[in-house]
């Protein structure tokens, strides 16, 4: 049985840290790209990718239809 400890050890903190880490550097760099669309988005000229996405969103969201 001493054979298996290391390799069960290895194995989750391998996943643990592997997949842990990775998720990290992936919330990093979404809340980055939300922190600069907030800073775009309160522009007085918004650059262009901020346009170009808007409008998109503008074509798939409905048009509101007066008060509720």
């Amino acid at each position: 049985m001493t054979f298996y400890w290391p390799a069960i050890l290895g194995f989750f903190f391998g996943f643990a840290f592997g997949v842990g880490c990775a998720l990290a550097v992936m919330y990093s760099i979404y809340r980055g790209g939300y922190r600069a669309a907030v800073r775009d988005s309160q522009l007085p000229n918004p650059p262009e990718s901020y346009r170009k996405a808007m409008e998109k969103i503008a074509k798939i969201l409905p048009k509101p239809t007066g008060p509720a």
